[in-house]
């Protein structure tokens, strides 16, 4: 794909002396001056031209889909004559598109490429085939219509989360370039799956470094009517609205399976609850008793609902608590537990934190093992993408230590194959965790 340009046109605000040609196989189009450098223009696309400096074109075309604002030749192409969000043809040093992508002058991240070459435009049918290619994917994984529908980057739209609940679906937008196309991604989930209600769930912590304001609502349907997210034969009343992210966590899905092997007849401890997905599943694969621990309050009641609604509150209890102080109090009462599953929150959400967040995941790992009966389970996770999979187990295995006791790693575990890893983004490969015994030294 090549970029042919006069030598006028590649000075920011020139003017053409000839026509310009964009070539994609056998596709021309048309390059003409704007306040941004060149607009490429086809039957149907126009986009401003977005330059990158000399070599920073590679990490694009290994795979990576961010283009950094230190990376922008703003000489060719100011970054200042962007609107957030808009559309642009992304180009290399030497006049050849990369493809179709969106920019945000106010992000670190100043643009992220959506489709490669020039054929397609930022817009519903696209967004109608991506959502196609990724619905093919969950229904080969999944017996019903429960699941991440569309992750990020990895389904080949940056910015945007979709997580399916039956006929309810609810979105995540994280970038100013979904949400600029945000009714063409409303129309294209009514066009696919034909929801009884779409939720935008737009409250993340990233909408702040790209400037956009939170909320949430409903975006399509109706109200009224419950959401349930329906896992390992159990049912889950959740919140689209007050809920944790989008309500449910199906990245641990496939996770949460392999306590069948550990947890008939024993006794479960699962901190930071949330809905109770870990410890219901562990009660309907026949664990004793099971108790729920979360801070929040609305948490705990819906884990007590939960339990109720799939029968299993004889043996489930919910209780709200702080969990450090919770685990605390535990070791100090002598109570024991023969499964411990610490599922916390992220720790480490900046690459600074690492150091006093890998502290924090190790010190939960020893109160987890101070509680454990002899030979007990400990299931230990971390959501931090910045916590490396390696530096986790060695958290694990320096508390046991600490403890005078050893560590065996049975079982490695990682996010959901409906949050599909992107090889050449490690940012998408952030869920990690482990199923360890632990014995006397």
């Amino acid at each position: 794909m090549h970029v042919h340009l006069p030598p006028a046109a590649r000075r920011p605000h020139a003017r053409l002396t000839r026509a310009a040609v964009v070539t994609t196989g056998s596709t021309r189009y048309r390059a003409r001056p704007s306040p941004a450098g060149i607009t490429v223009v086809s039957d149907s696309i126009e986009l401003p031209a977005l330059y990158l400096k000399r070599n920073e074109d590679a990490r694009l075309r290994a795979g990576h889909l961010w283009v950094f604002s230190n990376e922008v030749d703003v000489a060719r192409s100011p970054l200042g004559t962007f609107e957030p969000g808009q559309a642009v043809a992304i180009v290399d040093h030497r006049d050849k598109a990369i493809g179709v992508g969106y920019v945000n002058p106010n992000s670190l991240i100043a643009a992220r490429l959506v489709s490669r070459g020039l054929e397609h435009a930022l817009d519903r049918s696209l967004i109608v085939h991506r959502l196609n290619i990724a619905l093919a994917l969950r229904e080969q994984l999944y017996a019903q219509p429960y699941y991440r529908l569309v992750y990020g980057e990895s389904d080949g739209l940056p910015g945007l989360v979709l997580d399916r609940f039956g006929d309810v679906v609810v979105g995540q937008i994280a970038t100013a370039g979904m949400e600029r196309i945000k009714d063409a991604i409303t129309d294209a989930v009514v066009k696919v799956l034909k929801p009884r209600q779409l939720w935008w769930k737009n409250d993340s912590s990233i909408r702040a470094m790209e400037q956009l304001p939170e909320y949430a609502d409903l975006g399509h349907g109706e109200y009224g009517g419950e959401v349930v997210a329906r896992e390992g034969e159990l049912a889950f009343g959740i919140d689209p609205v007050g809920g944790q992210k989008t309500g449910w966590f199906y990245d641990q899905r496939e996770n949460r399976d392999q306590l069948a092997r550990f947890v008939r007849g024993k006794r479960v401890l699962d901190m930071f609850s949330y809905l109770g997905g870990w410890g219901l599943r562990a009660a309907a694969y026949g664990a004793s008793e099971v108790v729920c621990v979360d801070a929040s309050a609305a948490a705990v009641e819906a884990t007590a609902r939960n339990a109720e609604r799939n029968g299993l509150a004889d043996r489930v209890t919910a209780i709200r608590a702080d969990a450090f102080d919770h685990l605390k109090a535990l070791r100090e009462a002598r109570e024991r537990y023969d499964v411990v599953i610490l599922d916390p929150p992220a720790f480490i959400k900046r690459k600074k934190d690492f150091k006093e967040g890998s502290l924090a995941y190790r010190r939960l790992a020893e109160l987890g093992m101070q509680v454990l009966a002899r030979d007990g389970i400990l299931v230990m996770c971390s959501c931090s993408h910045h916590m490396p999979r390696a530096a986790l187990l060695d958290g694990v295995q320096q508390g046991a230590r600490h403890l005078d006791r050893q560590v065996q790693m049975l079982v490695s575990l990682q996010q959901g194959p409906d949050h599909p890893v992107h090889p050449a983004i490690a940012e998408t490969d952030y869920l990690k965790g482990f199923i360890c015994r632990v014995l006397p030294a």
